[in-house]
């Protein structure tokens, strides 16, 4: 019996090891890569650091036990009842040349500025894990694919975590994308995913890419950690702010709440339109993700005129309520200098008509 344990041991750890060589993990940087990496002020004994000291967790308990009561502990209502309002805009009918963003849903945005098309952290796949049944979109929101973009000119990825970068999307996406900006590091995966070295940008914090005469893209810090397998932080994670003489948007990737972000608002502020990580927010990883109290002080701090919470309405990743961000943000906005923007998924706002109104759509969800 003993021997037989042994041997099932055997090939369960072979196989986990196998399964580890698939392509969607990706592939950490290379020493070409490294060579850039170890300049970086941010890149300290071996890997990557926030400005401010950040703990992964603030309990004793292993991600490991925290996943399970996550995934079968009894949590409320992390799912929707039915299907979310949503629409499908073509995107390749939109007139390039007026300035816009379409929530993709979580964190996926599709932008239009300075006469280019941006697509930021796509996610078309119907779940955000390597396991394909784990973490499911929620019911209505598995609208677009790659093939509804039109051709990109600038893919902005913030960090390596599979509902950000989607191995699925990006490679289905990799002819029909002129450029890739990403954290230093993330380079790697899009390599070994055939990408070439061409179409590829790593960026530091504080690093602008210029994207055009009239577009600048900021590389900015924000407040996480990174991987995609048990090795973290060997890839930066990022914001980004861009900039065009008509406008400045901001997008938050995922982050903890944290001064950089007043220092962003004053540098680089203020901005017509912003998103912030609002959801997945869980008492274990205060650090790392915002609540969406945090989220609306965040978004004065960078003197947003508009502000659309971000990081939820399609996976459920922490186990507070599904609604529970749009609920919350939408009282802690209250009074704010900002006007809250919370569109459906598919639907376009127009980044010159500050005059828009959004219904509070998460209430018709029976």
């Amino acid at each position: 019996m003993i021997k037989v344990g042994l041997i099932i041991a055997l090939v369960s750890v072979l196989a986990v090891v196998a399964y580890l060589q698939h392509p969607l993990f990706g592939q950490l940087p290379t020493e070409e890569q490294l060579a850039r990496i170890t300049q970086s002020r941010n890149y300290l004994q071996g890997e990557f650091r926030n400005q401010l000291e950040t703990p992964l967790l603030t309990t004793d308990e292993s991600q490991f036990s925290i996943m399970l009561s996550n995934s079968f502990g009894n949590n409320g209502n992390p799912r929707p009842p039915g299907a979310l309002p949503a629409m499908k805009t073509d995107l390749k009918a939109l007139d390039v040349k007026r300035d816009l963003v379409v929530w993709l849903g979580h964190s996926s945005y599709f932008v239009q500025m300075a006469g280019k098309r941006i697509l930021i952290d796509p996610v078309f796949s119907a779940n955000a894990a390597p396991i394909p049944w784990a973490n499911e979109a929620f019911e209505g929101t598995n609208l677009y694919s790659a093939q509804d973009m039109p051709d990109i000119d600038v893919l902005l990825i913030s960090h390596d975590h599979y509902d950000h970068l989607d191995y699925p999307t990006v490679l289905a996406l990799r002819d029909k994308v002129k450029r890739v900006v990403v954290g230093l590091g993330v380079g790697a995966h899009f390599k070994r995913w055939g990408y070439s070295a061409d179409q590829i940008q790593e960026a530091d914090w504080n690093d602008i890419v210029k994207e055009s005469p009239e577009l600048d893209i900021h590389v900015v810090p924000a407040r996480h950690f990174s991987g995609r397998t048990l090795t973290r932080d060997q890839s930066l994670w990022v914001g980004f702010a861009l900039l065009s003489p008509q406008r400045r948007i901001f997008f938050s990737g995922d982050s903890g709440y944290g001064p950089h972000f007043a220092a962003i608002g004053q540098q680089l502020g203020p901005f017509d339109w912003a998103t912030v990580d609002t959801g997945q927010y869980d008492p274990r990883w205060a650090y790392v993700h915002m609540n969406p109290e945090e989220a609306a002080q965040a978004a004065e701090d960078l003197r947003a005129r508009t502000f659309t919470p971000g990081h939820a309405g399609r996976f459920s990743i922490s186990p507070h309520d599904w609604d529970d961000p749009f609920k919350r943000i939408t009282t802690a906005s209250a009074g704010r200098g900002y006007a809250l923007w919370t569109p459906e998924i598919g639907r376009t706002i127009y980044l010159d008509d500050q005059a828009q109104t959004f219904t509070r759509w998460w209430e018709q969800v029976r």
